[in-house]
């Protein structure tokens, strides 16, 4: 709680305090049931729609509760289930396993996340459907870029922290959002080739609106309150700020009237 509540005072300051209205959905995706939360605020009309899609521990407590955070800064969010409705991790090797299955198969990883978008547009939500992004933390940040890789019809996409390969580098050209990388320029998980060669997948597409901020000093996971492994995985509170700014100014640019 403790973590929950500094992650409220430093990088949510500004949110409002308005009814926060809370739905889950279920969906199908082929044959595996999902179970979606979807937030927002009921003092809006017409906000700008995120598909919210957590890191490699799926939908628990933290993770709803950083999506309903971001919910309350003005967006319809959707947190995206990436495993099935009976896969709930309750520790990293459960989460390991989980991720590892979807991470290795990018196709299954494009029609879960595609399907979360649907289940975004689909909802009864005071949305604006043609102010769309999604954003992902770690496992979700790769997440929300093979969105983008699928040519999903979306303003833009963040990853924080994600892993950035592609096993498939040429489909970036169907990218048609904008794109934020928020990078810990230490991050182990993310060593420099990694980096490089997203660079050059970005750059491979003409006229691709991509940004890529590396942070010096920080790690993996550094907007997660919880995350203290010193050198690998740990929260780092003036980085998480200046990444949630950055998403902030980014989707204030593409929403804007």
């Amino acid at each position: 709680m403790r973590a929950l509540a500094l992650l409220c005072s430093v990088v949510f300051a500004s949110a409002s305090h308005a009814a926060m209205q809370h739905e889950v959905r279920s969906y199908k995706v082929g044959n595996t049931t999902m179970e979606g939360h979807l937030y927002f605020d009921d003092a809006n009309k017409a906000l700008p729609g995120l598909v919210f899609v957590p890191n490699w521990m799926g939908i628990n407590a933290a993770n709803l509760a950083q999506a309903k955070l971001v919910a309350s800064r003005g967006y319809v969010v959707f947190v995206a289930d990436m495993y099935g409705k009976t896969v709930r991790p309750t520790d990293g090797a459960a989460a390991g396993k989980a991720s590892g299955v979807v991470k290795g198969d990018r196709t299954l990883m494009r029609k879960r996340v595609l399907a979360a978008l649907d289940q975004l547009k689909a909802s009864k939500a005071p949305l604006n459907t043609k102010q769309l992004g999604a954003i992902g933390f770690c496992f979700g940040g790769t997440s929300v870029l093979e969105l983008a890789r699928a040519g999903a019809a979306v303003g833009g996409v963040v990853s924080f922290h994600g892993g950035l390969s592609s096993p498939t580098p040429a489909d970036a050209k169907n990218i048609s959002s904008k794109v934020l990388v928020l990078h810990g320029a230490d991050d182990p998980n993310v060593p420099p080739a990694e980096v490089a060669a997203f660079e050059q997948e970005m750059k491979s597409v003409p006229n691709l609106d991509w940004q890529l901020v590396s942070y010096g000093g920080a790690v993996h996971s550094f907007t997660d309150p919880d995350a203290n492994s010193p050198g690998r995985s740990q929260y780092n509170p003036l980085v998480a700020k200046r990444a949630f700014a950055a998403m902030d100014a980014f989707y204030e640019e593409i929403f804007a009237k």
